[in-house]
């Protein structure tokens, strides 16, 4: 296979379906409980990717996913853009500043951590059948949840990023008090938000390859507005299980990456 200068790749005909189905199915798990990623990553990279190219093209195409899902959630009455404009804006300037970070310093560091930490928010929701069934008083105003967690989660994810979505979920849950529904809500809106600079920063460093993304866009498109739509029928009792299956295998692929892979 040739690569052009801009990253591009001669593909056979054959990957673009799958390239689209690959896009659709992640941005339907996307939608309902994050962890999309598991599949569009090993994805792109066995089609022959450089890492940093298949990581760039991996951030436009999700976005685009998150997006409808976000949209949906919004005008289902789950989301108020309002109350979430200081989210956004943490959310990004994290983002922007962990992004930055990672171009000069080595996200090794957090490589054996991010596991352990996953194991626990899949331990905790397991023997905690109740949680985020209800929303109860939350243990922080929502201006200081959104500057905290908005900070700190929004530099992870521009930093390293794996299980993002899940410790915006728990952190909705027992520390904003959110139900488990419109926790998910939110943390599709603050995902989009630090994909959204990430992407951009992948874009301004010409790491992305437009057909491939494009291909898989347009699956993440139908795949998040469906997803969005179910979890939002089926609400709780369908997100839960949903949730803690991709957090497992969330935790068991970062597990085998940092522990086994790098030794």
């Amino acid at each position: 296979m040739n690569r052009t200068i801009s990253g591009e790749m001669e593909l056979a005909v054959a990957w673009y379906p799958a390239l689209f189905a690959t896009g659709l199915v992640a941005g339907f798990v996307d939608a309902v409980a994050g962890g999309g990623g598991l599949l569009t990553v090993p994805v792109l990279l066995a089609t022959g990717l450089p890492a940093q190219i298949a990581l760039g093209t991996n951030k436009v195409q999700s976005s685009c996913g998150t997006a409808l899902a976000t949209l949906h959630y919004a005008r289902s009455g789950l989301l108020d853009f309002s109350a979430a404009r200081t989210g956004f804006a943490a959310t990004a300037i994290g983002a922007a500043i962990g992004t930055y970070t990672v171009a000069h310093l080595s996200a090794d560091i957090l490589r054996p951590i991010v596991p352990v930490l996953l194991f626990g928010i899949a331990a905790y929701t397991w023997f905690r059948p109740d949680l985020g069934r209800v929303s109860r008083p939350a243990s922080l105003d929502r201006l200081t949840f959104s500057l905290v967690f908005g900070l700190v989660l929004g530099f992870y994810d521009g930093f390293f990023g794996p299980g993002t979505g899940a410790f915006w979920a728990l952190a909705c849950v027992t520390v904003a008090g959110m139900d488990l529904l419109r926790a998910t809500a939110f943390t599709k809106a603050m995902n989009l938000t630090s994909n959204f600079v990430s992407a951009a920063v992948f874009i301004a460093l010409g790491k992305v390859a437009w057909t491939i993304a494009g291909t898989m866009a347009c699956g993440q498109v139908i795949g998040g507005s469906l997803g969005a739509r179910v979890a939002v029928r089926g609400g709780v009792r369908l997100i839960r299980p949903i949730f803690l299956t991709m957090v497992i295998l969330l935790a068991g692929r970062t597990a085998w990456q940092s522990w086994f892979q790098h030794h």
